[in-house]
């Protein structure tokens, strides 16, 4: 079985049954239970299930699974839709990755607000995966696409041109496209005015350098890269250094990801740094502790993310990008194309807001 028809086939059988056994399940399946577990762990981290010791659980109830899209080669005519719902919308979303639960929720509640069925597909890394997922959706009968696709979808010009081809109205959500895809709508975080809110925040606490540390596979990386310059020489500050730092070899140990991060920070070349994302961060503090020096004093700290900064021995200032809101603007664009088709179309970026805590050195406190 492929990843996406597995992941699928939990989620139906955690609706039917309330929950499941990874043992079980991987049994009836003719998979491996390690397959399983991992599928179950990406499930979690979007949001659609709760994973527990030996399998997952149903979301409560008042927190409902769209379910994943599944059609034949030749699907059958559309289902009519049930009674107060007015319109179907398609969400596309990578595998794994908590970021993008947060984006699902809100555009749950913007659909459960406004009447409409929200169908989920989780799409593969490959360009054929996606198309095949939009696919089976618009021959499932929807009506609009919210397409959240997998950031490292190569190569980028036949993705647009694919986008650009369309047959129903869809808006790309938290990733950015160029001309070539046409009548394509956009809903983004502004990542690289996050990153010049970071910057801007710590040289108001004296610091004239400010390092940027990002995980190289991200897609957002390019954009705070950009935001940190820009704010950098606004105002003037001595540039400070890039680190990029790479998590595809989980056999790595995070003390040698972060060995050259540390080493300025000893020597003293690097006081503050935004540090993207979350998890990242929590490690390079820890490491830093270990080694005897302290947060914020040998180092101010913003992350990138506030998912679970807060949750830091050293409560880690954040940049946080509004994630529910880019759902909820990209649910609410989809409806209004739909209900009036002339209406301009629309790119929307949404800035995020810093949430200060004790790890940059500043008294509490948010800027938007």
């Amino acid at each position: 079985m492929l990843a996406n028809e597995r992941r699928e086939a939990i989620l139906r059988a955690v609706e039917r049954q309330g929950s499941i056994t990874v043992k079980v399940l991987a049994e009836e399946m003719g998979v491996s239970a390690v397959t399983l577990r991992q599928d179950v762990r990406e499930l979690a981290g979007q949001g659609l299930l709760n994973r527990v010791h030996g399998g997952a659980t149903a979301l409560a109830p008042d927190v409902p699974v769209p379910v994943p899209v599944s059609a034949p080669a030749e699907a059958p005519a559309p289902a009519p839709a049930p009674a107060g719902e007015k319109y179907a919308v398609g969400l596309v979303v990578p595998p794994g990755g908590y970021y993008y639960a947060e984006v699902i929720r809100g555009v749950q509640n913007a659909a459960r607000a406004r009447g409409v069925r929200v169908v989920l597909a989780v799409s593969g890394e490959s360009l054929a995966e996606n198309q095949e997922q939009v696919r089976q959706l618009v021959a499932g009968g929807i009506n609009s696409l919210l397409l959240m696709l997998h950031p490292g979808l190569r190569p980028l010009e036949e993705a647009e041109q694919w986008l650009s081809t369309l047959d129903v109205p869809a808006v790309l959500v938290e990733r950015r496209a160029g001309i070539q895809a046409g009548r394509l709508e956009q809903v983004a975080s502004d990542h690289a005015y996050g990153a010049a809110l970071a910057v801007r925040h710590l040289a108001g606490l004296g610091h004239d350098k400010v390092a940027l540390v990002a995980r190289i596979e991200s897609p957002n990386t390019a954009l705070l890269s950009a935001g940190h310059g820009d704010a950098v020489k606004a105002m003037g500050l001595t540039p400070g250094p890039e680190f990029l730092i790479s998590t595809t070899g989980d056999a790595v140990p995070a003390d040698a990801r972060f060995e050259d991060v540390v080493r300025a920070v000893e020597s003293g070349e690097v006081r503050a740094a935004l540090v993207h994302n979350d998890i990242d961060a929590i490690a390079l503090v820890g490491i830093l502790r270990a080694r005897g020096m302290r947060v914020p004093e040998d180092l101010a700290v913003v992350t990138y993310d506030d998912e679970v900064a807060e949750l830091s021995d050293v409560p880690l200032t954040a940049v946080a990008p509004p994630k529910q809101a880019v759902g909820s603007w990209a649910l609410d664009l989809a409806v209004r194309r739909l209900s009036d088709p002339a209406t301009p179309l629309a790119e929307i970026l949404l800035r995020p807001e810093l949430r200060v805590r004790a790890s940059c050195g500043a008294s509490r406190r948010s800027e938007a």
